[in-house]
């Protein structure tokens, strides 16, 4: 009898994988998955501006800077949030940069003028503000006005509003608003604005892609006529997405004067807001026909915006070529997000 062991080697089961190209399928999934989202390349492209400039100037990403960064991110993505759904459902409105404007007078006047108490004086600010989006998707969507010209016209009739009201001169806070309501919408510390963008990007980003409303916005801004054969009420959409976007506006602009402590006829620069707003969510992977967006990638576009501007004048560059940059951002963001739909609807990513 023979005293030799056999030693037999363990069998691989059929199927089974050895433990490093389970890990590299895994890593190779995850990394599908993340190249699927939207977000992803405006992510990789906010992480590497911030990378570049800390290499620049090492004060970027110090907390005093980091700070002025998300007071010019906040109110530009709480704009762009309400943009995002327009743009989803097939529309424009250039006038949220006006209602970001009046806002804060109607909050002054309610307040000083007419001795309303400070957070109904807020509530119905953000009600005048809701009216103004209701009329302009009622003309756009109802009187079949295109929403480019008819908000357009809203824009330059809520300035002349603002100028004449306040006879172009800034205003302070109510007094009765410089306590307590400060210090919950903007306190001193200046991160409140920023904590507030994020909460209304998160609710809005699950309302686009977990409720009804969101399905429809897409559905509605992808295929109106087959949307409105389906059941689904087109024009409530539309008309709706109007008024968030305008009450959403109007909350930024208030949200900017505690802030800054003064309501100025030019705060926010106007125009500026608006096209901001439209290029944060252009660059965060909203399609400008329709149909598809998401509201984190706009979040990530005007982090991006702010970056490339506080990054300018950190290291020294003229704020002109700033405008250049930003145009050839558009154009090349526009141009990917043509690319990877088509890639998507060939299901190869």
């Amino acid at each position: 009898m023979s005293d030799d062991v056999q030693v037999v080697e363990p069998v691989q089961q059929a199927g089974s994988r050895p433990e490093p190209a389970r890990r590299r399928s895994v890593l190779i999934l995850l990394r599908d998955t993340f190249l699927q989202r939207r977000e992803a390349s405006v992510l990789i492209v906010a992480v590497a501006l911030m990378g570049y400039f800390e290499y620049n100037r090492p004060i970027f990403l110090s907390q005093s800077n980091l700070l002025n960064i998300a007071q010019a991110t906040a109110p530009n993505a709480i704009v762009a949030t309400g943009i995002v759904l327009l743009l989803i459902s097939g529309e424009i409105d250039l006038s949220v940069g006006m209602t970001f404007a009046l806002a804060p007078f109607l909050m002054h006047y309610f307040a000083d003028f007419y001795g309303v108490p400070s957070i109904p004086a807020i509530l119905l600010a953000l009600v005048v503000a809701a009216g103004i989006g209701w009329v302009n998707g009622f003309v756009s969507i109802v009187l079949r006005v295109p929403s480019f010209v008819a908000t357009l016209g809203t824009f330059y009739a809520l300035q002349g509003i603002v100028l004449t009201t306040s006879h172009a001169y800034p205003a302070e806070i109510p007094q009765g608003m410089d306590g307590a309501i400060r210090q919950w919408i903007g306190p001193p510390s200046g991160w409140a604005e920023l904590i507030w963008a994020v909460a209304i990007v998160v609710v809005f980003q699950l309302v686009l892609t977990r409720t009804r409303w969101g399905l429809h916005t897409i559905s509605v801004g992808g295929n109106s006529i087959g949307a409105t054969e389906a059941g689904i009420k087109s024009r409530r959409i539309k008309i709706g997405n109007f008024m968030i976007a305008s009450v959403l506006a109007a909350f930024a602009g208030i949200a900017e004067a505690f802030r800054v402590h003064t309501i100025d006829p030019n705060l926010g620069g106007g125009a500026q807001i608006p096209f901001l707003a439209i290029s944060a969510a252009v660059i965060g992977g909203t399609a400008l026909a329709g149909g598809s967006g998401t509201v984190a990638g706009a979040f990530l576009g005007a982090l991006v915006l702010a970056e490339l501007q506080d990054g300018f004048n950190l290291i020294g560059i003229s704020a002109n070529p700033y405008f250049l940059i930003l145009g050839g951002a558009i154009l090349v963001s526009m141009i990917a997000n043509q690319y990877l739909s088509r890639l998507r609807r060939t299901g190869r990513t």
